[in-house]
């Protein structure tokens, strides 16, 4: 089946404005989102004099509601709040997380109870973006948008991460951490908001078509284990996520090293995350003319050898350079991963295999970042040559993972329909296929 035109166009219009303002907002409220993660490590860096080591286990540690994430997913499933499916969730928990910041700004600020903070938002937060994700990814699988769809939320939430990048230098300049927390209470508030929005583009019949029917908690929980296709889409954005260079040990050797001001880091990312947005469009058109297959390809191909430019910089203006066409390397292949990870939810299970997507993406991207803080700082001279170096070697060996995954699923490009794939689909939830 191929995109229509018509009506078709209009309602794939509507799909992309429901889409497009919610993912601005939950990217712009989301904890470990560039805007309070950046935000908050210069907290601790200049307010709660903490070293490098220390800010890479706070992140670490108030993550850890993401590594977990497989729980809030399965509830995201399973769960109906309101009889309003994942409307419900979102005029439940946005107001809930806004609660937490709003005790956040009332609060003395100190270590403990920042990570306590952050930790508690982390959970409310869950849940929003358990919603958030089943939702665009069962749309994704009826529509037969999953390549679009992951194109405009990587554009979309570009947006909020260059806002932060951009922004948190001087918001930690001009703001009193309570006033931070104040604004993100308030875009909580309209995430609350957004729940009352019902397009018919978006929800009309989504929840009774075949890809969204589950089962119990059981049923679903063997079925998950049984879908084949999670392993190698988890295990893909894993790697892709594991950069010990590119977080904590960069910020610190942009600013101590290379003795570069505090902004060129949020600079460097604000350039970084804005090169991303012409390969996502471009990936739109893509993938409605060439199979997900050889886009992965491609993608990981191109990527491996990102981040080896930054271990030649000897000044934060040229890291700034750089910045531009290191980050468009990475455009294909972290569209791909997502295309492929919408594709590759067990029917009823959207929410869980997202937010398994998001938990191995933030393990790695924390785990990678602690592990790079340490070796950053065991060897002044050569610590983040090492952390490029073994970014390079993880990203090579991503590339044979693309074997792993069942040809099938990324046989056809965006807008057609695979046999095989419906054949699954119609099995995995014992109902006989509808003739063709």
């Amino acid at each position: 089946m191929t995109a229509a035109a018509g009506p078709g166009e209009t309602r794939t219009g509507q799909i992309y404005l429901y889409f497009a303002p919610l993912t601005f907002l939950v990217f712009l409220v989301l904890p470990h989102g560039y805007f309070l993660d950046i935000t908050t490590s210069y907290m601790l860096k200049n307010q709660l004099h903490a070293g490098a080591v220390q800010v890479s286990v706070f992140r670490l540690l108030t993550a850890i509601p993401v590594y977990l994430s497989f729980i809030f997913g399965l509830t995201r499933d399973l769960w109906n709040p309101l009889g309003r499916r994942d409307r419900g969730f979102l005029m439940i928990f946005a107001p809930a997380t806004a609660a937490v910041f709003l005790w956040m700004a009332f609060s003395q600020i100190s270590y403990w109870g920042l990570l306590a903070g952050m930790l508690l938002v982390m959970v409310t937060f869950r849940l929003v973006a358990a919603a958030y994700w089943g939702l665009l990814a069962l749309v994704g699988q009826e529509k037969l948008m999953s390549g679009r769809l992951s194109a405009l939320w990587n554009i979309v939430s570009s947006i909020p991460y260059i806002v932060g990048s951009l922004s948190s230098g001087w918001v930690a300049d001009h703001l009193a951490p309570a006033q931070t927390f104040e604004i993100a209470a308030g875009f909580a508030l309209v995430i609350g908001l957004v729940g009352l929005w019902k397009p018919p583009a978006v929800f009309g019949g989504a929840y009774d078509a075949p890809q969204a029917r589950g089962s119990n908690l059981w049923g679903d929980l063997k079925r998950l284990v049984r879908h084949r296709a999670i392993y190698p889409a988890i295990l893909m954005i894993f790697m892709f996520q594991f950069s010990p260079g590119s977080n904590t040990p960069l910020q610190y050797y942009l600013s101590n090293t290379l003795h570069a001001p505090d902004e060129v880091y949020a600079e460097y990312y604000a350039i970084f995350v804005v090169a991303f947005i012409p390969i996502y469009f471009l990936y739109g058109w893509l993938c409605k003319r060439f199979s997900l297959e050889k886009l992965l390809w491609w993608g990981l191909i191109i990527t491996v050898p990102q981040m080896i430019p930054l271990a030649f910089i000897h000044t934060g203006a040229q890291a700034l350079w750089l910045a531009l066409p290191i980050g468009m390397m990475g455009g294909v292949a972290a569209a791909a991963i997502y295309d492929l990870a919408i594709r590759s939810c067990p029917p009823g299970l959207q929410g869980t295999m997202m937010l398994l997507i998001e938990a191995g993406n933030q393990l790695s991207y924390r785990g990678g970042d602690l592990l790079g803080s340490w070796i950053y700082t065991s060897d002044p001279k050569w610590g983040f040559v090492w952390c490029v170096i073994a970014t390079t070697i993880v990203y090579a060996l991503i590339v044979p993972v693309i074997l792993l995954v069942p040809k099938e699923l990324m046989s056809t490009a965006d807008g057609e329909a695979s046999p095989e794939v419906i054949a699954e689909i119609f099995a995995e939830i014992g109902e006989p296929a509808p003739a063709a």
